[in-house]
């Protein structure tokens, strides 16, 4: 889960969030949750791997205006060696450590704002799918942890 105040360069002519914001701040939930696991996006691009969005959804219920509270709450909603996939929700303001029990599948605190997903898969430097549990065994364990699998079995890998 990540915090943030709206700023007023998010806003539109309606004084509401620009839908295309909370696509950036899927990727901020993303990023966010990796560096939970330890790792950097950063890093993993130094090392060869690329992951790029394959699919995009969203679906938006009630707007955030300009300084509302919010925050972003990403999980790992599918996990394969190649592909993984991200839920995402926008909500009212909720305290930061309610973040263990949205990652176990409770919901989290807040009205919810905008929800949706993205879909990506491992790729290399010449866009060559990868698995990751062969490439990057530690990132792929680190993952795996934070969705809940096994890594030497491939865990729950459901929905790809």
């Amino acid at each position: 889960m990540y915090p943030l105040r709206v700023r007023y360069q998010e806003t539109d002519q309606m004084a509401v969030v620009f839908h295309a914001n909370y696509v950036t701040w899927f990727e901020v939930g993303r990023t966010e949750l990796i560096r939970h696991a330890g790792y950097r996006y950063a890093d993993i691009e130094q090392a060869g791997l690329l992951l790029p969005v394959t699919e995009l959804h969203c679906r938006f219920g009630r707007p955030a205006r300009y300084d509302d509270p919010v925050m972003i709450c990403t999980r790992l909603a599918a996990v394969s060696a190649v592909r993984i996939a991200f839920e995402s929700q926008i909500r009212t303001r909720a305290q930061e450590d309610d973040a263990p029990r949205w990652w176990a599948g409770e919901e989290p605190p807040g009205e919810l704002l905008v929800e949706g997903g993205t879909r990506h898969v491992w790729v290399n430097r010449d866009w060559r799918p990868m698995r990751l549990d062969r490439a990057q065994p530690e990132l792929h364990a680190a993952i795996m942890g934070l969705y809940g699998g096994d890594a030497r079995t491939g865990g729950r890998e459901e929905g790809l």
